[in-house]
């Protein structure tokens, strides 16, 4: 729970605690390191620069660095390691959770760069792509470079246990999954192909995301993460789905609904962020397509809009006694995890 400085003035206009003890408190608030991102200028700061930091050894990396040979480029991306490591563990001994993950997390995407370097200065790359490549073009070779970085990735995390670590290791977990689909099809990977695929792989990455949640939610937020590319590759791999069929279009709003509903469960907003999107994109094919030229549809959907509003009254009146109802009847593990979210 976020504890501002106006709870804690109005908890002392309540006679619940002094003044001077509200002061005292949130002092004592403000000054602790949060091991938890924030929408402050001090996180934003962090993850600004450490983003153009991986971006520039990622993303944006350019053709000039082959100029460097593969021995270069190997030489160059473990001295940058180097240095990530070192930042990671100053940062690390002063508290400084947040800027010590993000150059730990540096070191890891810095891998597969690294391998590619390795394997150009051994001689034994295959073709002529380039580096830049890997993360637009789905090819078989780049298997090595993902390898190399889930272990580095996991090897890492195990050892600084920072929960952004996690972010490049779902992120390799989806291009591998896509380049071996393409050593499994024989390079003939079609569309429908890799849109299953891509949600089944989110499925996956789901359903590991929640048992991470479940073993150790009491530690730090290390599903956060995978559930991000779990529900973009499950969304996107049910939404590029092909399909003529009415009941499946309405079977699709329905999954986008239970995903709302699972993110307010769960307190994920990207499950309700991306359910409210396939939910909207659903109305919106029913207004412009199968109801284009009906003027009940607008006072129906405008009905229904202000029968989930009084859904939502009821529910906040009721929602103490249904909660503990219902969790009464779920696993330990999950209940103190819920329990854990409130």
């Amino acid at each position: 729970m976020d504890v501002s400085k106006k709870q804690l003035d109005a908890a002392a206009r309540e006679n619940i605690i002094s003044a001077q003890q509200a002061e005292a408190l949130y002092q004592f608030l403000a000054a602790q390191p949060s091991a938890n991102p924030k929408f402050t200028f001090t996180h934003v700061l962090y993850y600004l620069g450490g983003l153009i930091a991986i971006g520039a050894m990622t993303l944006f990396m350019n053709l000039g660095w082959e100029s460097f040979g593969g021995a270069g480029i190997l030489f160059i991306s473990m001295l940058y390691a180097a240095v990530g490591l070192t930042l990671t563990n100053r940062f690390s001994a002063r508290g400084l959770i947040i800027p010590a993950g993000i150059c730990a997390t540096f070191v890891v995407c810095l891998t597969p760069l690294a391998i590619y370097g390795l394997q150009q200065w051994l001689g034994v790359w295959p073709d002529e792509s380039a580096y830049r490549d890997y993360h637009r073009v789905i090819k078989w070779h780049w298997l090595y470079m993902e390898l190399g970085t889930l272990v580095v990735g996991v090897i890492t995390a195990w050892r600084y246990k920072y929960p952004f670590l996690i972010m490049p290791i779902a992120v390799t977990l989806w291009y591998m999954t896509m380049d071996m689909t393409v050593v499994i099809s024989g390079d003939e990977i079609t569309w429908e192909l890799r849109s299953l695929v891509s949600m089944y792989l989110g499925l996956l990455m789901i359903g590991l995301a929640f048992w991470v949640d479940i073993r150790s939610h009491h530690k730090a937020d290390y599903g956060f993460w995978i559930y991000i590319f779990g529900v973009i590759a499950f969304w996107c791999g049910l939404t590029f789905q092909h399909s003529d069929s009415e009941l499946s279009k309405f079977i699709y709003f329905c999954i986008n609904l239970l995903m709302i509903g699972v993110g307010a469960l769960l307190v994920r907003r990207v499950f309700v962020v991306f359910g409210a999107l396939g939910s909207c994109g659903y109305l919106s094919y029913l207004a412009y397509d199968v109801f284009k030229d009906s003027w009940l549809f607008p006072i129906a959907l405008s009905l229904i809009g202000l029968g989930v509003v009084y859904l939502g009254v009821l529910w906040q009146k009721h929602e103490k006694a249904i909660t503990e109802k219902s969790r009464a009847l779920l696993p330990a593990p999950l209940r103190e995890l819920l329990e854990s979210k409130s």
